[in-house]
């Protein structure tokens, strides 16, 4: 039988992640990206391996069928004579129904599907791929890993919000989201010879979309985004906690309707809003326009003010994490944000942090400060090869036939 290898996909907000690896083994084979360019264009760009060997090619937009054949293409030169054995998916929502990764049928598919309202940014583009898989590759299994899996255990007080029990009951609750890159930070931290279990972590992913998650045991205790990608700290062009009256004020007022709430709340705030500009970190840094400096001032603001609150739940804080986008390469916003918790204990070293060190903790910082690049793709694989080989993938199969 020929050797096969695991692609994993990464739909975002801001473009998409993907990564072959070698079944069994699961060594990288080759990971890429493509993040929308100049006019209609995508830019695709591969490493591979851990060469760093690296191509990058423009072409025009492409639906969600000429994106899967593209990345089929470009992968050909590294995944050889290996035969494609499974998909995995990054699922952002998985609501009530779906916890832990599972193999997609049209069952789960339709389920899914049901979801897409609290995740408008994300799940249909999400499933517009899912959907592409097949009809390029009928047949081929698929998996779909969610971002709600890694806060399932969430219980109240911190899973509640106080509204009505039949509300509760509908399934108003919080959720939680990120937990993919928070299960690729939690999975070093548990190979990290000096950590302690009993530690009390904030890690911070931060990037177009962000939120906090804090831990005790390596598991999520509390988080910032709740019901939908929406609550918590100000992304790049999501609000973050906002009154519920200022949707009221536009509904009665304004006369909004609820379509231009929605494109409000996911496209026309955050970091975009208050810059005038872009919702983009690198460029806001760039920026000479004192708008820009306002735009990230509040950013840290948030994510200091976030921080004391999942640290509250914690009882203290020992270890705060950034990742993402943001958190591992803009160390001029790690700086700000260190700055407004330096009353938590929070000292970083400006060397380390211009560096782009793993530490960059100030000697005599009461919290340890790290940077830990999170890798979602090694998740969504492993746990998709866990699904369809072995005896895992015979009790997959055969629960999927009885639906």
């Amino acid at each position: 039988m020929a050797p096969g290898y695991i692609l994993a996909l990464n739909v975002g907000s801001s473009g998409l992640k993907f990564a072959a690896y070698e079944a069994g083994t699961m060594r990288l084979l080759v990971r890429g990206e493509w993040r929308a360019s100049a006019g209609a264009a995508i830019q695709l760009r591969l490493s591979a391996g851990t060469g760093g060997v690296a191509v990058c090619t423009t072409v025009p937009s492409l639906l969600p069928t000429g994106q899967i054949r593209l990345i089929l293409d470009a992968l050909t030169p590294y995944t050889e004579t290996r035969v494609l054995m499974a998909v995995g998916h990054r699922i952002v929502h998985g609501g009530r129904c779906f916890s832990v990764p599972v193999i997609l049928d049209n069952h789960s598919i339709s389920k899914l599907e049901e979801l897409s309202p609290l995740a408008p940014l994300h799940q249909p583009a999400c499933l517009a791929m899912v959907e592409a898989v097949r009809e390029v590759m009928p047949g081929l299994r698929q998996v779909a890993c969610f971002d709600t899996g890694f806060h399932n255990a969430l219980t109240p007080p911190v899973s509640r919000y106080a509204v009505p029990p039949e509300l509760e009951a509908d399934g108003v609750r919080r959720y939680g989201f990120h937990g993919i890159s928070y299960q690729s930070i939690t999975d070093q931290l548990a190979a990290d010879p000096t950590f302690s279990p009993d530690e009390r972590v904030v890690v911070a992913h931060l990037g177009s979309g962000a939120s906090l998650c804090a831990m005790r045991n390596l598991r999520s205790v509390d988080t910032t985004m709740g019901f939908s990608t929406l609550e918590g700290i100000v992304m790049g062009t999501r609000p973050g906690t906002l009154d519920p009256g200022i949707m009221l004020y536009l509904m009665r007022a304004k006369r909004w309707s609820a379509d231009q709430i929605e494109r409000l709340l996911y496209h026309e705030c955050g970091l975009k809003a208050v810059s005038g500009m872009t919702g983009d970190v690198e460029a806001l840094l760039r920026s000479t326009d004192p708008r820009a400096r306002e735009a990230l001032d509040l950013f840290a603001f948030s994510v200091a003010r976030h921080t004391a609150a999942v640290a509250s739940t914690l009882g203290g804080l020992d270890r705060f994490v950034f990742t993402g986008g943001i958190g591992e390469h803009a160390s001029p916003v790690r700086a700000m944000i260190g700055d407004r918790l330096a009353w938590l204990g929070c000292e970083l070293s400006g060397e380390a942090n211009d560096d782009n060190r793993r530490e960059i903790s100030a000697a005599d910082s009461r919290i340890r400060v790290q940077v830990l690049e999170t890798d979602e793709q090694a998740v969504i694989a492993r746990a998709t090869a866990g699904l369809v080989t072995g005896p895992t993938a015979m009790a997959a199969d055969a629960s999927n036939e009885h639906r």
